[in-house]
């Protein structure tokens, strides 16, 4: 094993008939939290919390998103 170990992305999923991925923003201080917004309910799960551009791709990444997320607010 080398040094550096490159961080290994685990793939997950989640029900693209019943959510949506989005990005929450608060208003108030800018925090941003990834996560999906179920199409039903409009209940909003939060998966984590975006405090750059590396953590966007890691959600990205991990959820094989393909569309342009949505921020809401």
């Amino acid at each position: 094993m080398g040094l550096f170990k490159r961080d290994k992305i685990q793939k997950l999923s989640y029900d693209r008939d019943k959510q949506r991925p989005v990005i929450k923003c608060s208003i108030c201080n800018g925090e941003q939290v990834a996560g999906f917004l179920n199409k039903d309910t409009g209940k909003f799960e939060d998966i984590m919390l975006i405090m750059n551009e590396k953590d966007l791709q890691r959600f990205v990444s991990t959820y094989d998103i393909k569309e342009e997320l949505e921020k809401i607010y």
